[in-house]
C-alpha cells in the first residue's frame, strides 16, 4: 500500500454494490477504504469521525439521501471530496448533486479503472463527470407544463365558457344547471386561480393555456 493512500468511504444502501466496489478498490495500492455506510446519515457520521479524503456517494438511500448527506458532509468538512456514484442520469439529479457539493458525478456502469482515476482526481480537486451527466446538463430544460390549479373537469368547462364571454346565467343555461351552481363554479375558479375577477381569470386562462 502507498505510504499516503487516499482514504475512502463507500456509501450505498445495497450491500452487494458496496462489497463489489470495496473488493475492486482493495487491489489499488493508492486507495484505502476506511469505512462503509448503508445510508446517508451513517455516511455523515462516519465522515465526521474518520475524516476521509473521498466519499463514493449513492444518491438514493434511506434515512437521508445522498444529496442531503453530501450537503451535510461538505458543510461540516469542506475538505472532503464527494463523488456521486449513481444510476440516475437526469438533469435534475446531476444538478442537485453538484449544487450540494459533489465534485464528480459518475454512473454505476463506470469501469473500475475509471473509478479509481476519478478518486485520484477528486483528492486533487479535479472534477470528473460521466458523459451522460454532461449530456444531461447541456440539454435545454423541459418547458413547464401548463399549470392545472387543481381545477375539476367541470370547472375547466366553466372556465372555457368564461373565456367565451358567457355570463353566469348563460353558463347555467348552457350546462343545464342552476344559477347558484354556476355562480359557485365561477367563485371556485377565481379562488383557485388567485384571480380577483372574471377578467383576470380569463386572462390567466388564455395566457397559461389552462383551457383549450
Amino acid at each position: 500500500m502507498s505510504s499516503n493512500p487516499i482514504r475512502v468511504i463507500v456509501a450505498d444502501d445495497h450491500g452487494m454494490v458496496r462489497r463489489g466496489i470495496i473488493s475492486f478498490l482493495k487491489n489499488d495500492p493508492d486507495i484505502h477504504v476506511i469505512g462503509e455506510a448503508q445510508d446517508g446519515r451513517q455516511a455523515v457520521e462516519l465522515c465526521e469521525r474518520l475524516q476521509p479524503d473521498v466519499v463514493l456517494m449513492d444518491l438514493q438511500m434511506p434515512e437521508m439521501d445522498g444529496v442531503a448527506a453530501t450537503r451535510a458532509i461538505r458543510k461540516q468538512s469542506p475538505q472532503i471530496h464527494i463523488i456521486a456514484l449513481t444510476s440516475f442520469q437526469d438533469r435534475d439529479k446531476v444538478q442537485e448533486a453538484l449544487q450540494a457539493g459533489a465534485i464528480s458525478y459518475l454512473l454505476k456502469n463506470v469501469s473500475g479503472d475509471d473509478l479509481a482515476a476519478a478518486i485520484r482526481d477528486a483528492r486533487a480537486g479535479r472534477a470528473t463527470l460521466a458523459q451522460e451527466a454532461v449530456h444531461a446538463l447541456i440539454q435545454p430544460p423541459r418547458a413547464p407544463s401548463a399549470p392545472g390549479y387543481d381545477l375539476t373537469p367541470r370547472e375547466r368547462e366553466v372556465l372555457a365558457l368564461l373565456v367565451e364571454g358567457l355570463s353566469n346565467n348563460e353558463i347555467a343555461e348552457r350546462l343545464s344547471v342552476s344559477h347558484a351552481t354556476a355562480k359557485a363554479h365561477v367563485s371556485n375558479i377565481l379562488s383557485k386561480l388567485g384571480a380577483s375577477n372574471r377578467a383576470e381569470a380569463v386572462a390567466r386562462a388564455v395566457q397559461q393555456r389552462i383551457v383549450n
